[in-house]
């Protein structure tokens, strides 16, 4: 059984943050998981590069569009590498395969695509339109980007979105496009059910030049939002190449709040409007604040995931916010807080435990473990929580093993049994232990796969390979970014 997982592609404007981390983090999971059960995968990421909004910083600069874009996307592409994340594909839109797959997709949606006029409120930092009541609330400036919102007229093509309304709320009601959790299922509900409006999906090319050219007109560039969604059956080769056709429907698609309803409304209509599936589940996350604030530039407290991982390693950077950013809700990064979790949790309970049998089987077995017992343990929770992408909910699972086993070899004192002589049962002790530990790594793999290996290579060739120095080294003054 094929699987197929994609995160959003984020726009290249600005450097990448820890919010794009978590994403990232997020469908790494899912796809190392769905390779533990032996399915080919294919995980895509990527940058999303044309529109306005990158042609403006581009000539602030002073230099070429496709060199702005080139050098702006590279850090997306190696901030997967850095944080350990093992996507199979990376797709820009500025890729040439792309855009003519594009124009394919945009000829194949002809027959619901009509031109007309257009009155709107534009705002180029956003590089979307907003409606009359957003416009006046916000007293006529983008309260995201401290401009004016802009008045446009012009002569846009429109997709008839409103042809699939119907299909979509039936889709997402049946649950065969599964949208997590379920607060967003509601939100797009509510927006769904008085019927989607048809949507303007180009812009005149004298106002935004650095885009898709429309098939068959060169007056007009696809709207960036329109065509950016594109890439998840692009980067697939489709129509014809084989990748598409044997792992779209995606199974998972991950994406934050702020762009539920491009995923949940309009590319559904896109897809309908082709006659292909939707995809299987849309997991949504939250947003997450520093120390209690909004992440912003001016307030300078805007992190870096490199910061986190320069400081903690990669794997206490996946801990953190795998399991300590609520997966179905906004959270929160602290440097106290992950300090306190990387000596505490990873060092003092996972950490001790590997560090406390390895050491005790060299000393009282010269490093040989006894038969290991199958690990009987119910993984029943934690395969729930992996299908609904609760990943905190997942990893307390693991924790209450990790905490479970440092409670037995406190109780069963496998130090005392050896002062009695009795081999047979402190063998069994020993081997016990380690079955759990084998037993715990095998589940870690997907969420902290550089610590899950190295305790697996420590116990599962029948002799103790230790580790140099420990697993979680202790540190004792805690980092501030």
């Amino acid at each position: 059984m094929n699987y197929y997982i994609t995160t959003s592609i984020p726009y290249v404007n600005g450097e990448p943050h820890i919010g794009y981390g978590m994403e990232l983090l997020q469908a790494d999971v899912l796809a190392r998981a769905a390779r533990q059960q032996g399915k080919p995968v294919i995980f895509s990421t990527g940058s999303d590069e044309h529109g306005g909004k990158i042609e403006e910083k581009a000539a602030e600069l002073g230099i070429s569009t496709k060199e702005f874009t080139d050098k702006m996307s590279a850090p997306f592409r190696e901030l997967a590498s850095l944080s350990h994340v093992s996507n199979d594909r990376f797709i820009r839109t500025t890729d040439p395969g792309h855009e003519q797959r594009a124009a394919i997709i945009w000829k194949n949606l002809e027959k619901d695509i009509y031109k007309d006029s257009y009155t709107g409120w534009y705002c180029t930092g956003d590089e979307a339109f907003f409606t009359e009541a957003v416009v006046k609330e916000n007293g006529g400036i983008c309260p995201n980007h401290d401009r004016p919102y802009e008045k446009i007229e012009e002569e846009n093509y429109f997709f008839k979105l409103s042809n699939y309304s119907g299909q979509i709320e039936k889709a997402i009601t049946d649950g065969s496009f599964d949208i997590v959790p379920a607060t967003r299922k509601q939100e797009i509900l509510s927006v769904i059910k008085d019927g989607l409006k048809d949507i303007s999906i180009s812009r005149p090319k004298d106002k935004i030049g650095w885009g898709v050219p429309v098939p068959g007109d060169k007056t007009q560039v696809m709207y960036v939002w329109f065509e950016a969604l594109m890439n998840y059956i692009t980067v697939l080769g489709y129509p014809e190449h084989q990748d598409f056709k044997e792992f779209w429907p995606a199974n998972v698609q991950v994406i934050g709040k702020d762009i539920i309803r491009f995923h949940a409304a309009i590319w559904p209509g896109m897809l309908l409007a082709l006659g292909l599936p939707l995809p299987k589940q849309l997991f949504v996350h939250g947003f997450i604040t520093v120390e209690g604030k909004k992440m912003s530039k001016s307030l300078g407290n805007v992190i870096h995931p490199k910061q986190v991982i320069d400081a903690y390693g990669v794997d206490a950077y996946r801990y953190y916010f795998l399991r300590h950013i609520p997966s179905y809700e906004d959270g929160d990064f602290s440097w106290a807080r992950l300090h306190q979790a990387y000596n505490n949790e990873l060092g003092n309970e996972l950490g001790n435990a590997v560090q406390r049998t390895a050491a005790m089987i060299q000393r009282y077995q010269n490093g040989l473990i006894g038969p290991i017992p199958e690990a009987e343990h119910d993984v029943g929770e934690y395969d729930a929580a992996m299908k609904q992408c609760r990943f905190d909910r997942a990893l307390d699972e693991v924790w209450e093993q990790v905490r479970g086993l440092n409670q037995y070899i406190d109780e069963a004192k496998p130090w005392e049994i050896s002062k009695t002589g009795d081999t047979d049962h402190l063998r069994e002790v020993l081997a016990y232990q380690v079955s759990c530990l084998l037993e715990i790594a095998e589940l870690l793999l997907p969420f902290l796969p550089d610590a899950a290996t190295k305790i697996k290579q420590v116990f599962e060739e029948g002799v103790v390979r230790p580790i140099d120095g420990t697993l979680f080294p202790r540190i004792e003054e805690p980092v501030v970014g």
